[in-house]
């Protein structure tokens, strides 16, 4: 059963995604202008909804964590069994976000595990819980993990066991955004332009290949190259890149995701009392 500290964890990475949601331009991903006219592959209304979809599973995580004490093999197994409930929960209600809920479960059950804790010492924690193997999981491969091995990416798992290093890089680039006068939505953006520029994004190799993938991570490159979201020339630079990836239908979900999980980090109460401090 879960306590007020886990729900107020859950709710919390809920809010980051939704966060995440409300987000526009962003490079071929749903975003609020989905909402009129524009056609897209998945109605952005549903998004919202199904992440909210997420909160039950995302607490019980919580609770797992903070009953077992210790990042251990055992938690890792109940972190799977739980997600794997949770993934059918959010498919009743409308699928997407699996890539998230990978990384806001783990960051959440590692924040139960050290309440209290900075954003990169949740990271680390998390890191330990990812290195354990979930024995019950499927042994069909899914496709995140046919695309990883194919092309030698890390995916959301080598992501996880190395510590969440996206999460870290899109931290760095929303204090460094902020502190140059930029609004809360341009840093996060830039935050999110910041991961795709490096990561290897599994779901971009399956639909666009290594050529597209390293197209799409330039195109990000040249719009932190051009000043970043608060400048003119940059936001020109990212609504060329947005509508070059809605045209190819091209969409960076696993970029999104790990933005989510900054967002969750960045949310914590002792990494809130830094930035003021």
């Amino acid at each position: 059963m879960s306590s007020r500290e886990d729900d107020t964890l859950a709710q919390a990475a809920v809010t980051a995604l939704t966060g995440q949601l409300a987000l526009a331009p962003k490079p071929g991903l749903p975003d609020p202008r989905d909402l009129g006219a524009r056609a897209t592959r998945r109605d952005h209304r549903m998004l919202r909804w199904s992440a909210k979809a997420l909160a039950p599973g995302l607490a019980a995580m919580a609770a797992a964590a903070r009953r077992t004490g210790e990042p251990t093999p055992a938690l890792r197994g109940e972190l799977g069994a739980i997600g794997r409930c949770t993934e059918h929960s959010v498919h009743l209600a409308g699928g997407g976000h699996r890539g998230a809920l990978w990384a806001l479960g783990l960051l959440v059950a590692a924040a139960a595990l050290a309440p209290g804790a900075g954003a990169r010492d949740v990271a680390a924690t998390a890191k330990r819980i990812a290195a354990h193997t979930d024995k019950r999981a499927p042994r069909r491969p899914s496709r995140g993990s046919s695309v990883s091995a194919k092309y030698g990416a890390a995916g959301a798992r080598g992501e996880a066991r190395a510590g969440f290093p996206h999460v870290r890089r899109a931290l760095d680039a929303l204090t460094e955004a902020r502190s140059a006068g930029a609004t809360e939505e341009q840093a996060r953006l830039d935050a999110l332009l910041t991961v795709m520029s490096t990561l290897q994004d599994t779901e971009l190799l399956y639909t666009a290949g290594p050529i597209g993938l390293r197209q799409v991570q330039a195109g990000a490159r040249g719009v932190l190259e051009a000043g970043g979201t608060a400048t003119g020339p940059g936001a020109e630079a990212l609504a060329a890149l947005d509508a070059d990836l809605h045209a190819r239908a091209w969409s960076p979900r696993g970029s999104a995701g790990l933005l989510a999980g900054a967002l969750f980090l960045d949310a914590l109460p002792v990494t809130a009392r830094a930035r003021a401090a």
